[in-house]
């Protein structure tokens, strides 16, 4: 006969088995309720630190209440029934025989401090996961009224967290995380194409506005040609050679910009509709590279926090590395608006001492973010 499953049988072979941490937290709560009195040698964790409702209700629970009379404690439950009460306050499911089970789980309470390291590390992937999920998320709010003020404050927040792992897991030396695989290229933005084309157009018809914008970059533009092209107007600029249609198109040729056997003309047509001014456009293209520079960076540090393979230490190197992207385009756009506004950072969680946490915006050139 064909096997006839239960109602809630499927759900349950649905359920992803626990992460090696769930373990660890295991590990740690029994050796906490076998030996109260280890509770002294864990630092740098805090309830919000386990990756369950119930062990970090246990955990609470455990730092919360007096502990026990050793000799007391080897006798009876008392103080175990103290912990799952007040742990049932914040965490409804937890049963006495989990309690037990824990302890009995512990393979050496005397490693309490080493698993108490393991759950710091987690806890630290999951803040940096988070915080990069949120700086992605920023980006792509359309509602924001600011939205480059509001991203660069997500930004300095999700540096804070990873100057504050920094902090928690001093530098060692080893390799940097593995790179992450290239996100998929983005479909080209229409209103960010007609844009640069009126950009290029009116550098074209406006070529003595040209070096007030010197902070635009080529890579700052969507297109390739885009790119190259603009290129051309700021080397024929540089050289104080005459700029029109014809002698960029001329310039184009000679890097190859038509190899991919692109009309002429349509070049020339693209390069003859001037409209508004060079400082507006490239303040809109500078805008849209330094968002899309968030994103790229957002992704890249999601991939090296969702890598649980990645440690501590390489988690900060390669979430340092992908910010110093960030800060190369917003020293850039502080350069185009005329503002320098003070990094706004909200302070991360921190439970173990350590000294101020330091700057994560190191100087690097700037590299083209994936768009």
């Amino acid at each position: 006969m064909p096997h006839t499953p239960e109602p809630d049988e499927d759900d349950l072979d649905a359920i992803a088995p626990p992460q090696p941490v769930f373990h660890v937290e295991q590990a740690l709560l029994g050796a906490l309720l076998l030996d109260p009195h280890r509770l002294d040698d864990v630092s740098g964790i805090a309830a919000d630190s386990f990756s369950t409702a119930a062990h970090a209700a246990l955990y609470a629970a455990i730092r919360t209440l007096p502990r026990p009379d050793p000799a007391e404690h080897a006798k009876n439950t008392k103080w175990l029934d103290r912990v799952l009460a007040t742990a049932l306050e914040e965490a409804r499911g937890l049963t006495a025989s989990y309690l037990h089970a824990l302890v009995q789980v512990c393979p050496w309470p005397r490693h309490a401090p080493a698993y108490a390291r393991m759950v710091e590390a987690e806890h630290a992937r999951r803040r940096l996961l988070t915080a990069a999920e949120r700086l992605v998320h920023t980006v792509h709010d359309v509602s924001l009224p600011h939205p480059v003020q509001t991203v660069l404050a997500e930004a300095d927040a999700l540096a804070a967290v990873v100057d504050d792992i920094a902090n928690r897991f001093p530098p060692r030396s080893g390799v940097l995380p593995r790179p992450p695989a290239p996100p998929p290229t983005a479909a080209d933005d229409t209103e960010a194409v007609e844009e640069e084309q009126l950009l290029l157009a009116t550098a074209t018809a406006r070529p003595d506005d040209i070096d007030a914008v010197r902070w635009l970059l080529p890579d700052d533009l969507t297109l390739p040609l885009h790119a190259g092209l603009w290129q051309c107007l700021t080397t024929l600029a540089r050289r104080d050679e005459p700029i029109d249609p014809v002698t960029v198109l001329w310039e184009a040729q000679q890097r190859g910009l038509l190899d991919d056997g692109r009309e002429p003309g349509e070049v020339l047509r693209m390069l003859a509709e001037p409209a508004g001014s060079v400082g507006h456009w490239a303040e809109r293209a500078l805008q849209r590279s330094l968002l899309a520079t968030a994103e790229h960076t957002g992704r890249r540090i999601e991939a090296y926090a969702g890598d649980s393979a990645n440690t501590p230490f390489q988690l900060v190197a390669g979430a340092r590395r992908a910010l110093a992207d960030i800060a190369a385009v917003r020293t850039r756009w502080q350069t185009a608006t005329g503002t320098t506004p003070p990094q706004q950072r909200r302070p991360a969680p921190a439970t173990r001492a350590g000294p101020p946490t330091t700057t994560a915006a190191h100087a690097a050139r700037p590299t083209r973010a994936t768009r």
